[in-house]
């Protein structure tokens, strides 16, 4: 029987699969210079992926304006103490998340129209702070999705399933009638977890396995 006969409902991680970040480098080190400070690039690059790697494991604490503003002054402390930069991280860390910019993996938009043309409900399931949700707007994403479900509102973490089961019950649909769409080893577990099945990205590949 064909995958598409099979499922009712879409789910899809975001970052990596969605969504992916410009390169921060050249923002970043606007930023720091206008603020008297010139570290060299790869400099920048590593105190970049220092704080990147704080963030992952953090994101879900994320989960209202004063808690997001938490997480953005702890981001950019692990930034600035990876450069050795003496500048006050509360007020740092809304200019330093203004310098990631974000931006849709070329493609996605246009498999999102085609699974919506297949009937599917389309929820995305993230390990993201709420704020997800004015990117996903920003980035013209959010008409495709029923639901928004993110870690910061579930309280756990993919690969937790509690944020797969969260977005079944969303959508009113089975697990065994869903599919999610993920890029790492947290998605592929959480959905299994979960009841749901799995197909790796990139996306213009299960869209062709459904056609």
């Amino acid at each position: 029987m064909p995958l598409l006969a099979q499922i009712d409902a879409v789910t899809l991680d975001l970052y990596g699969t969605l969504v992916t970040l410009r390169d921060p480098v050249p923002k970043l080190l606007e930023l720091l210079r206008a603020h008297d400070f010139a570290p060299p690039a790869d400099t920048v690059r590593a105190a970049f992926q220092a704080e990147f790697a704080y963030y992952g494991p953090h994101s879900h604490e994320g989960r209202d304006e004063q808690s997001v503003a938490d997480l953005n002054t702890r981001c950019a402390k692990v930034f600035l103490d990876a450069l050795g930069v003496d500048l006050p991280p509360p007020e740092f860390g809304p200019l330093y998340v203004a310098a990631l910019e974000f931006e849709v993996v070329p493609g996605a938009t246009e498999c999102l129209q085609a699974l919506r043309s297949r009937g599917l409900e389309l929820a995305a399931v993230t390990n993201w702070d709420v704020t997800v949700r004015e990117r996903l707007t920003d980035l013209g994403l959010a008409p495709f999705f029923s639901h928004l479900v993110t870690s910061a509102e579930v309280g756990a973490r993919k690969p937790d399933p509690a944020v797969f089961r969260r977005a079944l019950d969303l959508l009113g649909i089975p697990a065994e009638r869903a599919l999610h769409i993920g890029d790492d080893a947290d998605d592929r577990r959480g959905a299994a977890a979960a009841g749901m099945r799995f197909a790796p990205a990139p996306i213009e590949r299960v869209l062709a396995e459904l056609s």
